[in-house]
């Protein structure tokens, strides 16, 4: 909520909805959290920007499960006619975050973990994807 303030509602944020694309290729389910470029708060609209994935204990137990939604969000946009190049990802144990980005057809991790402390941070990247700047380079 505090990315969705800082870029001036803007943006819409989603938990938990049914986040369905192709079910024959297993991208189906809920996310656990879906970030949209659209201020529309009632329907998920493109471009999905980011989605965040939230486990317990274990943040690499949930890095395929973040690329799938990932991918799910890029072929989302597609079918929308939003074809952004650049979908990011994030799984969190609430306190430990561990970034990702998809790219066409590359993903990238993060090598590193990214503790709660760094709030800033958490906060700049998870804003990046969403700002006019970030945009203009991924229209």
């Amino acid at each position: 909520m505090e990315v969705r303030k800082l870029l001036h509602h803007r943006v819409s944020l989603f938990s938990g909805i049914d986040f369905t694309v192709d079910a024959e290729r297993g991208l189906n389910g809920n996310c656990d959290f879906l970030i949209s470029r659209s201020p529309e708060l009632l329907i998920v609209k493109a471009p999905v920007i980011a989605i965040v994935e939230a486990k317990q204990e274990n943040i690499n137990s949930g890095l395929g499960q973040c690329i799938a939604e990932m991918l799910a969000a890029k072929i989302f946009n597609e079918r929308e006619g939003n074809e952004i190049t650049t979908i990011y990802g994030a799984v969190t144990t609430g306190d430990r975050w561990k970034f990702l980005k998809l790219e066409g057809q590359a993903v990238f991790v993060e090598t590193t973990e990214t503790l709660l402390t760094n709030l800033g941070k958490i906060l700049g990247i998870l804003a990046l994807g969403m700002d006019d700047r970030a945009l203009a380079l991924n229209p």
